[in-house]
């Protein structure tokens, strides 16, 4: 694999960073990422969307920019190295492709540019209390009431639902042998009556995540996606987007650059961090896996982009990628050390928080509990070694 920049690749890095660097909100540098309210989140997504930027692996017969494989990696690495907050997922990385792909000329139609505009904010109806990992499990019901689904269930885990607009949404519409059978895939308005979501306040004090309990909600048949009964296949497909967006390969490269800056600092003895035999090894093992992560990512985006979607290499990328994540962040726990835990909620004052120790070690232990989150959704990685077991090897 040819992975040198031509002249036209270093002239599109430089526009990539020029437009970072003038446009990118300043204000959103200043604040953590709790503290952001929707409109925030959104501030970048509606530039890069009136630069035509936003969604890059879409075609562009849909909005997207028709960038080579390169160009999307140069992108990427340089979002990452200006830290900006990338355009929601749920919307352009899963439901997008979805849409474009399984979805009828009237769902693209509406569907596709609310999502590139960020006028319609979606969040992901998946996961259910017993039903995680094992998706199939998933008893929300829906019953097809003349031209309505009236839906019944209970989902957890759902990321940003306190924001959301549209839930994109797995319902059981019929009951069979085999559980993957009678799945169906559906677009639900978060204004129906009959929704109620319910926050669930995370380890580190945080809102991100959410309980949605819907009770005789109505939904037009017109916003189911594909055929009734057949949408574990969509579901299949949209979790191989996601797994692969995990891997965070650009943004695990800028942590562990902000790691090295936090290790070359002065130990009580003297020494820098860095320059232990132990800490070092533990760095370079990591740089060495991010790297052959970063090629297995290089191969994916090139087969994408010659028309094949992802694929088991999607389950490679999402366990290697969260682990490399986890490891990150537990190193940083050991260079900042006894100031890894700066937040001390007894001695909240309003939105003022007790931060002991130097500015590095601000948020530390806040994304080391959060972090430990990635090998579980999407998929756990345990689900994803028994798919690679079956997909890759035969076994």
């Amino acid at each position: 694999m040819d992975v040198d920049f031509t002249p036209e690749d270093i002239a599109f890095r430089e526009e990539v960073r020029s437009f970072i660097e003038e446009n990118y909100p300043k204000h959103l540098g200043s604040l953590d990422r709790g503290d952001m309210t929707k409109e925030d989140l959104l501030a970048w997504h509606k530039i890069l969307h009136t630069k035509g930027w936003v969604a890059p692996s879409w075609p562009a017969e849909f909005g997207g920019t028709d960038w080579t494989v390169t160009q999307r990696y140069i992108f990427n690495e340089e979002s990452a190295r200006h830290g900006t907050i990338p355009p929601m997922p749920f919307g352009v990385q899963m439901l997008g492709p979805v849409i474009y792909t399984f979805g009828n000329q009237e769902q693209k139609d509406w569907v596709l540019p609310g999502i590139l505009s960020g006028k319609d904010w979606w969040c992901q109806g998946y996961s259910e209390p017993g039903a995680g990992s094992d998706l199939a499990a998933l008893k929300t019901k829906a019953v097809l009431e003349d031209d309505e689904y009236v839906v019944n269930g209970h989902k957890i885990w759902t990321t940003l639902a306190q924001h959301a607009d549209w839930m994109f949404c797995l319902v059981r519409t019929t009951s069979g042998e085999k559980r993957q059978d009678g799945i169906s895939f559906l677009l639900i308005d978060m204004k129906t009556p009959g929704i109620t979501v319910r926050p669930i306040i995370t380890i580190d004090g945080g809102h991100e995540v959410n309980e949605v309990f819907l009770e005789d909600v109505r939904v037009p048949a017109r916003n189911l996606v594909g055929e009734q009964d057949k949408g574990w296949t969509i579901a299949k497909f949209l979790l191989g987007n996601e797994r692969s967006g995990i891997a965070g390969v650009a943004r695990s490269k800028k942590a562990i650059d902000r790691l090295r800056e936090i290790a070359r600092g002065e130990l009580e003895n003297g020494g820098p961090l860095l320059s232990t035999a132990d800490f070092s090894r533990k760095i370079a093992e990591l740089e060495v896996d991010l790297t052959a992560l970063e090629y297995t990512e290089l191969r994916t985006l090139a087969a994408e982009s010659q028309g094949q979607g992802p694929g088991p290499e999607s389950s490679i990328l999402k366990i290697k990628g969260t682990e490399i994540q986890q490891r990150i962040t537990e190193l940083t726990m050991e260079a900042v050390g006894n100031y890894a835990a700066p937040w001390v909620p007894q001695l909240d004052v309003g939105d003022n928080y007790l931060a002991i120790g130097p500015e590095q070690s601000h948020g530390v232990s806040q994304t080391y509990f959060n972090t430990r989150k990635t090998s579980i959704y999407g998929g756990s990685n345990e689900i994803q070694r028994n798919i690679i077991a079956k997909m890759v090897l035969g076994l």
